[in-house]
């Protein structure tokens, strides 16, 4: 049975699962019914971060154009434009043992695409999650709904995988950030 994380709660990933390797990260959500006219496209991404925090390049952003990073060890399994259906909205896979060693954390994320010409936030979304799964049994481990903490947000950094004394952590963050996708490239050390 799955934990279920509050906010800033940490849990050992890798030391109460011995063996695991691959998990799936998937990320879910429900639009509000709103009269904007235009279509809502929430996109799931992740940056494999250094021990200061920061993305070493371009590659080390992982997302539905650039799908993997270069070791192969965090995969995006593709965009998907409606967020219609039930479960996962859009999922990555982490090979646990072949991130490279230079990274500390991956950190995934959620963003409205085109979210100021659109006039959507993260005040019109709700039911938004994160969960880890065991991709060989598919098991969920972990869960993290982040509630309706959000209004004019247009970017979340929902959790985090980490390194900690040779084991994975997992950290539910839900933080949010009102300059979208731009706001969280700069503050990960790449060009916006």
């Amino acid at each position: 049975m799955a934990i279920n994380l509050q906010k800033g709660q940490k849990i050992d990933l890798t030391k109460t699962n011995p063996g695991l390797t691959k998990v799936i990260v998937g990320l879910g959500w429900d639009t509000n019914k709103y009269d904007g006219g235009k279509d809502f496209d929430l996109d799931a991404s992740a940056f494999c971060l250094n021990a200061a925090g920061k993305a070493s390049s371009e590659n080390d952003f992982i997302f539905y154009n650039n799908p993997q990073n270069a070791s192969g060890s965090v995969v995006h399994t593709g965009d998907n434009r409606t967020g219609e259906g039930e479960g996962d909205d859009e999922q990555l896979k982490v090979n646990l043992d072949s991130v490279p060693a230079e990274v500390e954390k991956i950190s995934f994320c959620i963003t409205i695409d085109d979210a100021v010409n659109r006039g959507q936030n993260f005040g019109q979304v709700s039911n938004a999650f994160v969960r880890v799964v065991a991709e060989d049994s598919g098991e969920e481990l972990i869960r993290y709904d982040l509630g309706e903490d959000f209004s004019v947000e247009t970017a979340i950094v929902v959790g985090e995988l980490y390194r900690n004394n040779g084991e994975w952590k997992f950290a539910a963050i839900g933080s949010g950030y009102q300059d979208g996708l731009a706001g969280l490239v700069r503050d990960f050390g790449l060009d916006a």
